[in-house]
């Protein structure tokens, strides 16, 4: 397999000629490589102008193999074949080498060129690619391939240096300053002071980036000049690795080569707008490194911008009035990395409602536009703290998270955004702090965990009860300054407390199919209208004592009591599956199957079946969660019945509609569930784990 290497652009802060003359002391030898260990002329030749000269060198290089290996071989030293073309008019430098030794075996080609910045024509530009072919090596191709490559490396990390070394030489010995060639018939006759023209120290000149400044300014691609017509296409899309430390971070040489193939490729592709740097960097990331895969992500997230119109959000996205009064989330000042803090009172927030209120792909769109304002934060940040910050921090707090955050249509439409988010946002998330989380968070953690890059989820850290205002807490992370007041912290936010969404801000049943969203005719969900006595009941056949009975519903009409029981003996046989069942399931040929009981009239409570769950009287309007968590083997019994609180109600059921219930139900392996729960303390989570007896936690939202 071919090894490619492609650099960055190397700026130096010298003119071409100061730098050409530089470059010349590297030879016949340069102690600063020591594998260098000198090089014979071949030939040199000059055009009769003087403005071009082709020097080809042959250079011996110490072999830095181990000892065997070099037995092996039979050689200690390398040869390579170097063509040096100067043009003086261009002012550029172009250099090529191959090997000479082992060349049947092995091809290495490498490429560099010297150029003059296409903005600043007093600084000298150096970009580098090479190519590593090694078809046979006597066994030892990939030994080879590693310590050639690593080599290599060692080496392009030098060339900067030595290039700044001979220049500081020329300085102390007086020389700072080499002429550029001219035409003849623009010459200027020469005087005592033309030969060495001392200008004083270069780097006062040279600067750094004006203060405010964005990255994209200091991208090669953003200063290429039409009006430079020696700097190649190639050259265009390459990058100054003073910009990439200074806006991108610390990258290897490889991780360097590969952001600038997959730049060059997107710039080819796009023929207009390029993705950010960062932006290429984070899909690279996400492929750790693997340019093919990681073109083919931000192949396919391109598309999906394009076709959505993301790039638009920004200036138009509209943010809903219920999204202002009800959404308790936004940015709030940074962490302690400088990363920009997002809060999400997750736990104070009415799914249900905001689903309702604005549908799935309003949901959406809000979750892109917060996405796009981080990456818009991060830009900002990087400008003003003088480092890169490629990420942002989420806090989330889950005080007063139960059972109605796990409504099905909105884990349904959450598993979506997170979806659309990991394909097209990778690598924005620095951390993710998860407080005040609840006993029944394990189970959205289950329902939700899964479908978490696992970089990403590696990312989570869970603090139980106060423990995040303990030693290791908030503080840790957040500057004491910057804690939330609604945390003990003396820092107003803007964040509001959110609440329930008044229905009367509901979409229309039609406008939420529209939408793509028919909430309440999920298939998923059943329906049931209960008369007068009537009850209805779903049978689960459990043989997993651990495992969760999650449920929900809405009362759409009238009232409903709903009850959870345990029979001493399974109703019917226990099935090996631990299915869901209903009394038509369990009794085709019973009288009215939907609305008869499994508890036989000559049963008795205590003895031949348990109440596990307290009655909780549900209203006309109300949607409830609940679950469960089991402890027996047997058949668990979920009801609901018609209620009538007063005589009167009584009499008025005659007449009145009958009450109707749409419901789902689920069960959680314990397996999943324990170990969702065993993960989340590994994960310094310090809250309680359930306890093996049976609990419940039926919560009206409405």
């Amino acid at each position: 397999m071919v090894q490619k290497y492609q650099s960055p652009v190397r700026v130096y802060k010298y003119p071409f000629e100061l730098v050409m003359t530089a470059y010349e002391r590297r030879f016949p030898t340069c102690p600063q490589i020591p594998v260098f260990i000198g090089c014979e002329i071949l030939s040199d030749s000059t055009s009769t102008d003087g403005t071009q000269r082709v020097t080809e060198r042959r250079c011996k290089l110490n072999v830095e193999a181990p000892y065997l290996l070099k037995k092996i071989i039979g050689v200690d030293f390398v040869y390579f074949i170097q063509k040096n073309m100067l043009d003086l008019r261009n002012r550029t430098l172009n250099i090529e080498a191959r090997n000479e030794s082992f060349s049947t075996r092995v091809a290495v080609i490498e490429r560099c060129r010297y150029f003059v910045h296409p903005e600043k024509s007093d600084w000298t530009c150096f970009e580098q690619s090479a190519s590593l072919d090694i078809r046979s090596f006597f066994g030892f191709e990939n030994s080879m391939e590693k310590l050639a490559m690593k080599q290599y490396s060692q080496n392009i990390a030098k060339g900067k240096e030595i290039i700044e070394h001979f220049v500081n030489e020329l300085k102390n010995e007086g020389v700072t300053y080499v002429p550029p060639w001219s035409e003849p018939s623009e010459a200027i006759p020469n005087d005592d002071n033309d030969d060495l023209r001392v200008q004083g120290d270069m780097s006062q000149s040279s600067g750094e980036f004006p203060l405010g400044a964005s990255a994209s300014e200091y991208s090669a691609s953003a200063t290429a000049s039409k009006t430079t017509p020696h700097l190649s296409s190639e050259s265009q899309f390459q990058l100054d690795t003073d910009y990439i430390q200074r806006y991108l971070g610390e990258l290897s040489l490889l991780q360097e080569s590969r952001l600038v193939q997959l730049r060059k490729w997107v710039a080819d592709l796009q023929k207009g707008k390029v993705p950010s740097d960062s932006t290429l960097l984070r899909f690279l990331r996400a492929r750790d490194f693997n340019v093919e895969k990681a073109r083919e992500m931000l192949s396919l997230s391109l598309m999906w911008r394009k076709k959505h119109q993301v790039d638009k959000i920004l200036s138009e996205y509209q943010t809903p009035q219920v999204v202002k009064d009800y959404f308790p989330g936004g940015w709030h000042h940074s962490d302690k990395d400088g990363r920009p803090l997002y809060l999400l009172r997750l736990g104070q927030m009415d799914v249900k409602g905001l689903l309702k209120a604005i549908g799935e792909e309003g949901l959406l769109q809000l979750t892109l536009h917060v996405c796009e304002e981080g990456l818009q934060l991060m830009e900002e940040a990087t400008r003003t703290q003088g480092k890169p910050i490629s990420t942002w921090s989420l806090l989330v707090d889950l005080e007063g998270l139960n059972m109605r955050h796990l409504w099905r249509p909105g884990i349904k439409a959450l598993l979506r955004i997170i979806e659309i988010v990991e394909a097209n946002y990778p690598e924005t998330m620095g951390r993710v702090l998860i407080i005040r989380a609840p006993r029944v968070f394990p189970i959205l953690w289950t329902l939700v965990g899964t479908f978490i890059d696992e970089n990403t989820r590696t990312k989570f850290l869970f603090y139980g009860g106060n423990d995040y205002q303990a030693s290791g807490g908030l503080v840790d992370y957040i500057p004491q300054e910057f804690v939330p007041d609604f945390l003990g912290g003396s820092c107003q936010t803007m964040v509001l407390e959110g609440g329930l969404v008044p229905k009367g801000l509901y979409m229309t049943e039609g406008d939420l199919e529209r939408e793509g969203c028919p909430l309440t005719e999920d298939s998923i969900y059943h329906s049931v209208s209960l008369g007068r006595g009537q009850v209805h009941e779903v049978l689960v056949s459990n043989n997993d004592p651990g495992s969760v009975i999650t449920w929900d519903f809405d009362v759409m009409r009238q009232d409903v009591m709903f009850t959870v029981y345990r029979t001493r003996v399974p109703v019917p046989a226990q099935s090996p599956s631990g299915a869901l069942q209903t009394i038509q399931q369990m009794n085709p040929l019973a009288p009215d199957p939907e609305h008869r009981s499994a508890i036989e009239k000559c049963w008795k409570e205590g003895q031949d079946y348990f109440r596990v769950e307290t009655p909780v009287v549900c209203h006309d309007g109300e949607s409830i969660q609940g679950s469960h968590v089991t402890s027996h083997i047997g058949t668990y019994i979920l009801q609901w019945k018609f209620h009538c609180a007063h005589t009167l109600d009584l009499i008025d059921s005659f007449t009145a509609h009958k009450a109707q219930v749409m419901y789902y139900y689920e069960i959680l392996r314990s397996a999943d569930y324990r170990g969702s729960m065993s993960s989340l303390q590994s994960g310094n989570s310090a809250f309680s784990a359930l306890s093996n007896r049976s609990g419940a936690s039926s919560c009206p939202s409405r």
